[in-house]
Formats: structure tokens, C-alpha cells, sequence
């Protein structure tokens, strides 16, 4: 009987993949191993206990009863025994709260979009082909400065921008515009580079120059995307306004504090609240557009 007749191959004795056994945790498992490992070391580098949480504050678990508790009867007037004649109703100090952080919100995000679109068409692939090593450097060094407005977060620019020009407004919506500027370039520049490059191919063959190709076929192919992607960075940047009360900017974060360093806990409830409810109505505004934009 020849060795071929009982179905023995001498190359599966030999096939190093056939003898490679697959490792007992797979790729995914041992990432997932690594991640699990590195938080079990930070807890204990930090020497972090949740009996931590209830000491020290001088109201512990009892204080955080009390604030959670709040969460189920939201104010709806001051809880001060005393309130000023002339006193703003707390409700519509509220809403203006919120009107303020929108606006806030809204001129940091126009001053974003610009920066964004000029620096992400700057920064793309697509702005510079053709321009040899003069425009390869050039892209590099506006990425290096994309990428040091976007790794400073808002909160630490307006504490730069606080020291320098104090509690204006034009401070906080710098200090939102950088941030989010360097974010929206990053990704619109990205955005140009993966849009489809046969209609763009099509006009340069017609004879078009590289700016009209770059202007009337690339930029409109990832306009969707990209208007997409600013209707979501609009609503960060709500909540980025927001947290700019905490720095003395009237916005919801400022009287929010108040509220809690006064231990008022049903009006933070409020505010926090009234936030939220911003937030959703923005995400269903801006799933509407972003719909009528993509689809």
C-alpha cells in the first residue's frame, strides 16, 4: 500500500501553519489582558480605595446622599431663606444661563470651523500634490501646529488666557476655538484626503488646474462629512462653555457652582438638567442635518 493511498500528505508534517498551535488568549484576549493589567497597576500606584470617597470631606457618604437625593425634586425656585428684592426668578436665570452658554458655545465654534477649514484643506494631502518637498514641508509644519492647538485642552487655554486678558468673554471663546479649531482641521484634513479621487482625476484631465480640482471636486465630495462631524463638535462645545463658569465666565457652569458651594444641591440638580436638555435637543437637531446633509 503506497503512502498516497491512505491519505498521508509529507507536506502537512512539515507545514509550519498547519503545526503553529493559535495561542490560548487569541490577539483581542491579551490586548484586553494588557488593558486590565495596566489599570489593576495605576490603582495600585495611586493607592486608590473607594473607602477613600467617604473621608476627608467632612460630610462623606452622608454629603453624596443628600446630592443624589436632591436629583429627584429639582428647584424650581432659590432655596435661599433670603432672597434680594429684585431678584432675577431663578427659572429665568436658568434659561439665561443657558441662552449665555450657547452663545458662548456658538461664537467659539465659528471661530473653530474657520480655523478648521483653512488649516484642514492646508494640512491635507490632496492641497499640496504635485508640489515636491517644499510642500511636504511646508504640510508638516502645519500639522505640527494643528496638533499643538488640539493637545491643549480648553480648560488649560483659558487658565493661559485668564492670566493674561482675565475673566472677558473674548476669553473663553478663544480658549474653546483653539482646542476645537486643531480638532476640526485634523479630521476635515483626513476627510479631503479619503474622498473619492476619480471625479477629481476626470477634471484634471479635462484640464483642469489643481485648485479647481481640489475646490470643485475634493472639498464638495467631503463637505457632508465634514458639516456632519461640526454638528457634533457643536454640541462638545456646549458643554465645554458650560464647564468655563467654573473660571468666573457667566455661563450655566458659573451659577451652577454657586449653587453648590452654597450646598443648594436642588438647584445644581437644575442647572444640570437644564444642560442635559440642551444637549439632547442639539443631538436631535443636529441628527436631523446631519441626515439631509449625508443622505
Amino acid at each position: 500500500m503506497s503512502v498516497r493511498s491512505i491519505g498521508w500528505n509529507p507536506v502537512m508534517k512539515t507545514d509550519p501553519r498547519i503545526l503553529r498551535r493559535p495561542p490560548p488568549l487569541g490577539r483581542r484576549g491579551l490586548i484586553l489582558l494588557l488593558i486590565v493589567a495596566a489599570a489593576v497597576f495605576a490603582w495600585q500606584g495611586l493607592g486608590l480605595s473607594l473607602g477613600q470617597l467617604g473621608a476627608g470631606n467632612g460630610g462623606g457618604w452622608s454629603l453624596a446622599g443628600d446630592f443624589f437625593g436632591a436629583a429627584l425634586s429639582p428647584a424650581l425656585h432659590y432655596e435661599a431663606e433670603l432672597v434680594p428684592a429684585g431678584t432675577t426668578h431663578f427659572l429665568l436665570r436658568v434659561l439665561e444661563s443657558v441662552r449665555a452658554t450657547v452663545v458662548f458655545a456658538a461664537a467659539g465654534m465659528s471661530l473653530a470651523l474657520v480655523l478648521g477649514l483653512v488649516l484642514g484643506c492646508l494640512a491635507s494631502e490632496a492641497w499640496w500634490e504635485g508640489s515636491g518637498r517644499i510642500g511636504t514641508s511646508l504640510r508638516w509644519v502645519l500639522r505640527a501646529l494643528i496638533v499643538m492647538m488640539r493637545s491643549v485642552h480648553e480648560l488649560l487655554w483659558a487658565v493661559v488666557f485668564l492670566a493674561a486678558f482675565g475673566a472677558a468673554p473674548a476669553t473663553a471663546v478663544i480658549a474653546i476655538a483653539l482646542p476645537f479649531g486643531g480638532t476640526l482641521a485634523k479630521v476635515f484634513s483626513e476627510m479631503i484626503d479619503e474622498a473619492p479621487r476619480r471625479p477629481s482625476q476626470a477634471l484634471l484631465a479635462l484640464g483642469a488646474t489643481p485648485a479647481q480640482r481640489f475646490l470643485f471636486s475634493l472639498l464638495p465630495s467631503a463637505a457632508p462629512d465634514m458639516a456632519s462631524y461640526a454638528f457634533y463638535r457643536f454640541e462638545c462645545a456646549v458643554r465645554s462653555a458650560a464647564v468655563m463658569g467654573f473660571f468666573g465666565i457667566p455661563t450655566l457652569g458659573y451659577f451652577l457652582k454657586l449653587s453648590f458651594e452654597n450646598l443648594h444641591f436642588r438647584e445644581v440638580w437644575t442647572y444640570l438638567y437644564a444642560l442635559i436638555a440642551v444637549v439632547l435637543l442639539l443631538e436631535g437637531w443636529s441628527a436631523l442635518l446631519r441626515r439631509r446633509f449625508v443622505a
